[in-house]
């Protein structure tokens, strides 16, 4: 299992760099700049302003600065845009906000998920079955657009159980509906995953042994069927959880939480090259991180990917 962990962590950490160099050349390739605007600077005043922020430095340069910055300091620069704010400082004031929601997201998503599944699994072809089903074809059918101003509409506006938007320090009140949001077509997702695979699980020689002799059903599916019909389930919930604590730009923006995906969607519209390097980084980097983590997992519970 060590060398199996090594190998991955060789993998990953050059993976890591090379998203750092992709990210840096392809933003600074894009047309236009942080600093260009309706009425042109004069090209002094641009001239400072680029040699402030190191602009005006070498390709290879400014791309060895910043990976030592990040590597060494975990420091991704400052802002092109708000003024005695580094990146790092917003990364630290929305990412809090999308790890709340996202990891409340995720619990729930699983756990609605996988019990649908199995149930739908267990129960197959009954009145079960065919309602986990339509309930995920239902939720699947949902975007995070559509999703999020139903909630608002039936739950704020007609209800007024829950308010519709703002965040309050993460009260449950203001946690509930984002949740809710982006998580119900993860849900969908992993019930189609789980149902699929329990059921082949199910018409497995083993689990028919197992039933021959008698076992109690509860313990076949949970002692027996429940760890390999999860493998399908890690494969997928390893990128979904990355982009649910990563938060959804739409729910962000829609419910006015103040999380990442709000400096994000701020940073594309103002050219705020810095901002948006290290949000992508800080997604690329969990995401390489969560399937490494999946990986794990997977030898974990079947040791033949071990070797």
């Amino acid at each position: 299992m060590f060398a199996f962990t090594m190998r991955r962590l060789a993998v990953a950490i050059p993976t890591i760099l090379l998203l750092i160099v992709i990210s840096f050349i392809l933003m600074f390739a894009a047309p236009g700049g942080p600093f260009n605007a309706e009425r042109p600077l004069p090209p002094a005043v641009l001239a400072n302003i680029e040699a402030k922020y190191g602009l005006d430095q070498p390709y290879w340069k400014q791309i060895t600065d910043y990976i030592y910055n990040i590597v060494v300091h975990f420091d991704f620069g400052p802002s092109f845009k708000y003024r005695d704010r580094s990146v790092s400082d917003i990364i630290a004031q929305g990412f809090p906000v999308t790890l709340k929601y996202g990891f409340w997201a995720f619990v729930v998503a699983v756990i609605s998920g996988v019990s649908l599944g199995i149930a739908a699994a267990v129960k197959h072809n009954s009145w079960l079955d065919y309602l986990a089903v339509g309930i995920s074809i239902g939720a699947q059918s949902l975007p995070n657009f559509v999703m999020a101003p139903l909630l608002v509409i039936v739950f704020t506006l007609w209800l007024g159980w829950l308010p519709g938007g703002g965040w309050n320090g993460g009260q449950w009140q203001y946690v509930v509906l984002p949740v809710i949001a982006l998580s119900t077509s993860y849900m969908a997702s992993i019930a189609r995953i789980t149902r699929s695979s329990m059921l082949e699980v199910l018409n497995a020689g083993y689990i028919r042994t197992a039933r021959a002799k008698g076992l109690p059903t509860s313990r076949i599916i949970f002692r027996h069927a429940l760890k390999p019909a999860l493998l399908p389930v890690l494969s997928y919930i390893g990128p979904a959880f990355v982009l649910m604590i990563t938060g959804s730009v739409l729910v962000d923006v829609y419910f006015s939480t103040g999380g990442i995906g709000y400096y994000f969607v701020n940073a594309a519209f103002n050219r705020d090259y810095s901002v948006m390097m290290g949000i992508t980084i800080l997604m690329g980097v969990l995401t390489i991180l969560f399937n490494l983590i999946v990986d794990l997992l997977y030898a974990w519970i079947d040791p033949k990917i071990r070797y």
